[in-house]
This record gives structure tokens, sequence and C-alpha cells, in this order.
């Protein structure tokens, strides 16, 4: 019994020690994870960091969503322009041909005394601002930085000069000479993960430009790198049109990046968006199908700019639009834009949402291309619908605050009268097409047949 005993009691201390043992090693861990817990409150986001909220901040990866609709719309196919896409192996090929291109841009400045340390000693200043433009922390030293910032900035520079002819292209130059080259990059300048700061394109650009191209002695660096861009780039993908040359001096020739330069020249004078939301909610509109039905018309626009929609008199009228590679991802990464940026105004959104509206089928999409409103060089008419719907999907949008907010309450309230109904409804059964007409009035012609049979028969019965 008192062996028992004191083997309890041996038991019952060893218990005790390996509890308090056990409680130890559980409080030790818990100040580990409690330390970390701290550091990660220290430290802040890097995905997207502060300065994301900034208006400052214009460069944004596109948001995961968009990625998932849309698969590689949004990022460079031959070309890395800014840290989120910099030593990706695919992109390889260009990378070794902005070297190249800056050689040839300082073959001109040293002799003038302008070297490469005047380039990087020109964008220290800059560095911290034009980090602040992207939305993630950017993992580079200074060194570093500021050399992506001047190799990006001298390639897009030497390429629009020479397309300026301000400078010949090398004859053997293959980015010239092979014809798939050039559609890519104007496409991949546009994306908008793929920017550098537009400060920093005309800094470098101010800085590189000889004596030969000055007057009375000032730099025109703002004007004439706009008109490169404008002029010759993009006349090349048949993308300039004359509103947007003349947009450009209207706009002050404001832009955070070249997407936002070009998406700005696009936007119409006039019709800013309402600063507060309207009183009467808006309502949506119904496809093209179901419009025609109730007696709207659409009908091409003579406006440059495709932004501008028009309705009067149970008439859409909206300007025609090719939809081809170039704008296709154009729009997508204007859209991501305006979904990111919160000063952006939000025009190609809701350019995005009223084409989302009126295209549900290929069908939609083939009466707009028969009334020349879009011009189908993307695909079949499935294509085009299904990229129209995927251009508005998973979109944030405040109908009452858009530019087109009395446009889409009219075309409602129009398509909402009963008689408007019922007697475009009629017409489109009977007279949409000569076959249904020929039918309608074989029918009528019948209907007066018989009502004379049978008049003419009563009246024999009564008058023999």
């Amino acid at each position: 019994m008192v062996l028992n005993n004191c083997f309890r009691i041996e038991l019952l201390r060893k218990g005790i020690q390996l509890n308090l043992y056990t409680q130890a090693n559980i409080w030790e861990a818990n100040k580990d994870r409690l330390g970390t817990m701290y550091q990660m409150i220290s430290e802040p986001p890097r995905l997207l960091s502060n300065a994301a909220g900034k208006p400052s901040c214009c460069i944004f990866r596109v948001p995961q969503s968009l990625v998932d609709i849309n698969g590689k719309s949004y990022n460079p196919h031959i070309v890395s322009i800014g840290p989120y896409h910099r030593g990706e192996p695919r992109l390889k090929m260009i990378e070794e041909h902005k070297w190249k291109y800056l050689g040839s841009l300082l073959a001109r400045t040293e002799p003038k005394g302008l070297t490469l340390e005047d380039y990087l000693k020109a964008l220290e200043p800059l560095e911290q601002k034009a980090r602040e433009c992207y939305s993630e922390s950017i993992n580079l030293s200074t060194d570093e930085f500021l050399e992506m910032l001047a190799l990006d900035s001298c390639f897009i520079i030497e390429l629009f000069r020479k397309f300026g002819l301000l400078v010949r292209f090398e004859r053997d130059d293959p980015l010239v000479n092979m014809v798939w080259i050039i559609p890519f990059l104007a496409r991949d300048f546009l994306r908008l993960e793929n920017q550098i700061p537009y400060f920093v394109l005309l800094t470098l650009f101010d800085l590189t430009t000889m004596e030969e191209h000055k007057e009375n002695g000032k730099s025109l660096s703002y004007n004439i790198f706009l008109i490169y861009f404008y002029t010759d780039f993009l006349r090349y993908m048949n993308f300039l049109t004359l509103y947007m040359l003349t947009s450009m001096f209207y706009t002050l020739f404001t832009g955070m990046h070249l997407l936002d330069l070009l998406r700005s020249s696009v936007i119409p004078p006039g019709h800013e968006e309402p600063r507060s939301s309207n009183t009467i909610p808006t309502h949506t509109i119904h496809c093209v199908s179901k419009l025609r039905r109730a007696g709207i018309k659409l009908n091409p626009g003579k406006d440059e700019s495709f932004l501008v929609i028009k309705f009067k008199r149970g008439v859409i009228e909206m300007p025609p639009i090719t939809i081809d590679d170039f704008m296709s991802s154009f729009l997508l990464n204007c859209v991501a834009y305006e979904q990111s940026h919160k000063s952006s105004s939000k025009h190609f959104t809701t350019y995005a949402t009223l084409l989302d509206c009126l295209v549900n089928t290929y069908k939609d999409v083939e009466y707009l291309s028969d009334h020349n409103i879009i011009e189908n060089c993307f695909g079949n008419d499935g294509e085009v619908a299904r990229f129209i719907n995927n251009l508005g999907k998973d979109v944030a949008f405040d109908m009452d605050r858009c530019y087109l907010a009395k446009l889409f309450n009219d075309v409602h309230h129009y398509y909402g009268n009963t008689w408007h109904v019922q007697w475009a409804s009629f017409k489109y059964t009977y007279f949409d097409t000569p076959w249904s007409f020929i039918s309608a009035f074989a029918a009528l012609i019948l209907l007066i047949l018989t009502l004379m049979q049978t008049f003419y028969t009563v009246l024999s019965y009564y008058h023999p």
C-alpha cells in the first residue's frame, strides 16, 4: 500500500513537471508567433502599397478578376516597359534591342557632351516621384531603378524619333523590316502594366533634343513628342484621326503615361461626367434586337470620337468603331485603368457598359456591322459579341454619374411607351422584310375577297 502511494506521488510530480515544461514550450511558441504578427503589422503593404491610393499613382496591376476574364490581354507580348514584367525571358528579344537603341542615341549626344551619366543624373531627383506612380513597392535599388527608367524611356523616345523622321532607321533594322513587330510594340506601349511615368519621358526627351530640333533657343519637347506619337506612330496603326490630333491641344497635353494620354485625347470636350448623382435613378437599356422591336433605330454618327453617342426621336447615333486587335487591347486597358485610378473619368467604362447592353448575341453584332457602326476586323460576329460581353463584365460602374446617364434614361422611357412598342412590333413583324410584307399583303387581299364573297352571298339571299 505504501509503495503504491509513493508510486502515485512520483507520477503526479512528473506530470506536473511535464505540464510545466509543455506550458513553457507553448509560451515560447506563442512569443514567436506574436513577434511574427507584430512584424507583419509594422511592415507596409507591398503588392498594393499606400501610394496606390494617391492621385499621383497611375500604373497598376490589373485586377485578377479582369485577368480571369480577358486572359493575356493585359500582359506585354514582346517588350517590357517599367518594372512589372522586367526580366521575363519571353521578352528578352526586344530587351537586347533596347540597348542598341540607347547606343544609337548616345552616338549622337556624346559628341555634344551629353553622356549616359548625364541621363542618370537628370533622373535622380525624379526617383521617389516615379516610384510613387506604381501601385506596388518596386524591389529595385536606386541604381537599378534609374537604369530601367533610362533604358526603357530612351527606347521609346528613339523609336518615336525615327518614326518622326528626325532620325533615320538603320538599313537592316529588324524592328522595321519585320512587319509584325511594330503592331505588337504599339499594343504593348498601351498596356496598363507596361508604362513609364510621362514626366520621365518628357525629361529625357527634352534633355536629348539636339539644337537642330530647337526653335528660338527653346526646346519644343512637349509638342514635338506628342506630335511624334500621334502623327507617325499611330498613323501607322490606322488609329490617328484629325479629332485626336486637335484634341491634344484642348487637353493641354495632360496625361499620366502614354495609355492615359491617348485615352484622354479620345474623350470629347463637353461630355463631362455629372458631379453628383441624378435624383431619378438611371435605367439600363435593352439589346439591339429588343430596341428594334420597339421602333428604336441605330444609325452611324458623324462625330470623330466614338464616345459621342446621341439619341433623338427614336434614333441612336453611334460613330463607327473598328474592332481589331489594337482597339480591343486599347479598350480593355483603358477600362482597367479607369477601374484602378480614382481621379480618372469613367468614359471608357461607360462606353463598355453601353456596348455590353446593346450586344447579347452575334445577331446584334451583325446588325451593327450592317449599319456601319462596327467594322469587324476581329473575327466572326460571335467572337466580337463575346469580346464586348467580357469588356463590360465584373466592372464597377455608377450609372447615375456617367456621361451617358441622360441617354440611358431617354432610351428607357422611349422603349416604355406602349404606343411606340405596339406599333413598332406590328411593323417589325409584318413589314421588316419583303417576304413578310408580301405575306401580309396577300393575307389582306384574301381577307377582303372573303368579306366581299360573304357580302354578296348575304345580298343575294335578301335580293334574289
